[in-house]
């Protein structure tokens, strides 16, 4: 699916046992508090970064580059899980040049808790729903932020790839 023609997502990204494996790793990990999302601001959240000896590490990386072939031509440098507590208010910012991924590990959304991912495109803030097992894809220069749960905690595994060059036509 698409919003705008600048968001692309995909529901059920992974099986039911991969979803439910990552969403453990996402409530049993260990964080630290949270990054800056731009010069100058206050962290926010906690972050916990993956290392590549988790078994889904490479399950997702093999994974992101058949559903988006354009990957190929950029440079992987970072997953996380971004973790967000009831109430936390993040800033919008951009990842920089390339694309980013979010998928969202919490295993319950429902409307009236909130929690999309907010994305700022052409004087318009347009949301994205954190509904579990959905990948979202988009172009890091699009101003975006998290919004937080009304209750319980917001797990999103973020995942970066950059251009080591020009990108492609």
């Amino acid at each position: 699916m698409e919003l705008n023609g600048k968001i692309k997502y995909e529901d059920n990204f992974l099986s039911s046992e991969e979803f439910l494996e990552i969403s453990q790793f996402c409530r049993d990990t260990e964080y630290r508090y949270g990054e800056s999302d731009d010069y100058g601001l206050p962290p926010t959240g906690m972050i916990s970064q993956i290392q590549a000896k988790e078994d889904f590490f490479v399950m997702l990386k093999k994974r992101l580059k058949e559903k988006e072939p354009m990957i190929k031509h950029m440079s992987f440098y970072r997953m996380y899980v971004n973790c967000f507590a009831p109430g936390e208010n993040p800033y919008f910012h951009e990842d920089g040049r390339g694309i980013t991924f979010l998928y969202y590990a919490n295993t319950e959304w429902n409307l009236q808790n909130g929690g999309e991912t907010q994305f700022y495109i052409d004087g318009n803030i347009l949301g994205v729903p954190a509904v579990p097992n959905r990948l979202v894809m988009f172009d890091g220069m699009i101003p975006h932020r998290a919004t937080s749960f009304r209750d319980g905690h917001r797990f999103t595994i973020a995942i970066k790839y950059g251009y080591e060059e020009t990108p492609p036509e």
